[in-house]
């Protein structure tokens, strides 16, 4: 908390003095330039100052508006691994930015996930060891808050070996060592994500009017705000420091049975899950700086009920959009569909948050331009919402990237639903995606298939793959109408891959009402 409150101080201040010459945090040591495009770099001076930007052979000059806001853009450059320095001058005051490198640039976002350390992935040990990268770098910013949109943020820029690697995004950083080794260039990695936070927080407040659900989950978060008691929250949380200290001390002797620190809970309008508050704090003050695209793991936060799932779908919609509105590019976006949790599935199909979520991130990569989807239905832990294997997420993230931005051959993820067509007591399915071919994971048959008629009570099914098309049935539905794959919070053992090795996102074929929900 000292932390948030410190970097939230740093804006303030930064904010409050534009009279002295002053570059965004983001643009600092260590930093990696977007090659190939014009390159924006901005700050503030003295109103109506002449300014000046040299890098690389570029000299770009430009004034001071009244406000003491400047921005120039350098022209596109070659991917150079030669670190240089890039300087900034107004009047008598100068900045030097060092040890800057030019290459492929991408924002790392969302909850938990995405911000789930290196440290605490699976294998840890021995991916330090050989996390000697020193062309891959990563921008850490600070976690803080705004009801406003901010000028700046607060964070730095650290360069890849094993003795910074621990802190990295683990998803982040599988995803830019794969391009890495792949584009032989060097790799930028901004991580603004945050823990717990639902897609509200990352969307601008504009949005909310558009919907009701939206609103609702605002005026919840206003009103419980005005009852929230500041003091009190302090004095329980500093009790319970001491008993964690005292529970603590009693298990110096096994430190695995230690508890976990207890955490303060925020004003609702200083919380990471209030409306637009990541956006403003973590999001608007990164902009303009110059990015190939965005690779985004969120949605834990957003699976309590089936109609918040579905209104995912045009809320990452309208994230992208604004994003791409603010950085006034078409940025690419890459987004991980959730992978499989909780209890394993039990029952042909599950309506559940988790599944819903799935289906907006189908939709949403299908129907929105220059987006993309890693499937992750195969990685996930039941009881751990927080998988170890972020390894297989972020090379499968760059596969996206690899194939859609960089335009490499190959297929960029597992089979896509596309079409259905009822052949007698028969559907058949048919997909994208489908690479070198289909294939049945650990071998046949496929698994977690559901198939229903007219009464919509679905049925374990029968599915076998008939050249690129899986043909589905049940004796028990002679006039089958709809077709469901791994429909659950957990549809363990689902098991459709193309032959490169990606799996098949969960999909169904029909547009029914969720089925009613057993009685808790």
């Amino acid at each position: 908390m000292k932390r948030i409150v410190f970097g939230a101080m740093l804006v303030f201040l930064a904010a409050s003095v534009p009279a002295e010459l002053r570059i965004p945090a983001v643009l600092s040591d260590g930093m990696v330039l977007q090659r190939g495009q014009s390159v924006a770099v901005w700050g503030w001076a003295e109103p109506a100052a002449e300014v000046s930007v040299a890098f690389g052979g570029q000299v770009v000059a430009a004034t001071a508006d009244a406000e003491g806001k400047f921005m120039v853009r350098l022209s596109g450059m070659d991917a150079s691994a030669t670190p240089r320095s890039l300087t900034v001058k107004a009047g008598t005051e100068s900045a030097e930015v060092k040890n800057v490198l030019v290459g492929e640039v991408w924002l790392c976002s969302g909850q938990s996930n995405m911000s789930l350390r290196m440290e605490q992935s699976g294998n840890f040990e021995q991916e330090k060891a050989a996390a000697n990268h020193p062309l891959i770098r990563m921008f850490l910013t600070d976690m803080v808050t705004s009801r406003e949109p901010q000028a700046d943020c607060s964070g730095a820029w650290q360069v890849c070996s094993p003795e910074t690697i621990a802190k990295f995004s683990a998803v982040g950083y599988f995803f830019g060592r794969k391009l890495q080794q792949e584009l032989d260039v060097p790799i930028g990695l901004i991580r603004s994500a945050w823990g717990g936070s639902p897609i509200q927080a990352w969307v601008p407040i504009a949005t909310y009017g558009k919907y009701p659900l939206m609103a609702d989950y605002k005026a919840q978060q206003d009103a419980a705000a005005e009852t929230f008691d500041e003091a009190a929250e302090a004095a329980r949380h500093a009790r319970a420091v001491e008993i964690w200290n005292a529970k603590v001390a009693e298990a110096k002797a096994n430190p695995a049975t230690a508890p976990k620190p207890p955490r303060k809970i925020a004003h609702p309008h200083k919380s990471h899950k209030y409306p637009a508050n990541c956006y403003n704090g973590m999001i608007h003050p990164l902009a303009p700086y110059t990015l190939r695209g965005v690779i985004w793991y969120q949605g834990e936060a957003n699976t309590g009920t089936i109609e918040e799932a579905k209104l995912y779908r045009h809320l990452l919609e309208d994230l992208v959009l604004q994003w791409r509105k603010d950085w006034k590019a078409e940025l690419p976006f890459y987004a991980v569909q959730l992978v499989n949790y909780m209890a394993p599935q039990a029952t042909p199909v599950e309506d559940t948050g988790w599944a819903f979520i799935r289906e907006s991130v189908l939709a949403f990569q299908k129907e929105v331009p220059d987006t993309g989807m890693a499937v992750g239905i195969d990685i996930g832990e039941a009881d751990q919402i927080h998988p170890l294997n972020k390894q297989d997420i972020g090379l499968r993230l760059a596969q996206q990237a690899l194939v859609k931005t960089y335009g490499r051959d190959g297929v960029a993820g597992g089979p896509i639903y596309q079409s259905m067509k009822r052949e007698g007591n028969k559907i058949v399915v048919t997909f994208s995606d489908v690479g070198s071919g289909l294939m049945a994971k650990g071998g046949e048959p496929l698994k977690t298939f559901a198939i229903a008629g007219a009464d919509k009570r679905f049925v374990w099914a029968q599915a076998a793959m008939v050249g690129d098309t899986v043909v589905v049935s049940a004796a028990e539905v002679p006039d089958p109408l709809a077709v469901r794959y791994a429909w659950a919070d957990n549809p363990a053992g689902c098991n459709l891959f193309n032959k490169e090795g990606f799996p098949a996102s969960p999909f169904r074929t029909d547009n029914w009402d969720p089925l009613p929900q057993p009685s808790p």
